[in-house]
């Protein structure tokens, strides 16, 4: 089983810095889905910058989520892609 999200900030360029229970920082890559979806919604930066953690997820308004599983499995160690990313959360 993959860890919850416990906190998440959504960042320029439509990524999501997130810390997950079990200490890990990594950093997830909204692009590839804004075309796809219901998640076109997020093109709004507004909307996108909403995310909030709810159940050991990320949702934002008007029904939009993505599992914790999704998140962990296809997101990338924050150190691995810039180290001034691990420090924002």
């Amino acid at each position: 089983m993959n860890p919850y999200v416990k906190s998440v900030k959504a960042l320029n360029d439509y990524q999501l810095a997130l810390e997950f229970e079990n200490g890990e920082r990594r950093n997830f890559d909204m692009k590839p889905y804004l075309s796809r979806g219901i998640f076109v919604r997020l093109q709004n930066r507004a909307l996108f910058q909403a995310a909030r953690v709810v159940s050991g997820s990320v949702e934002w308004p008007r029904g939009l989520d993505l599992s914790y599983d999704t998140l962990y499995l296809e997101s990338q160690p924050a150190e691995a892609i810039d180290p001034q990313m691990a420090k924002i959360l």
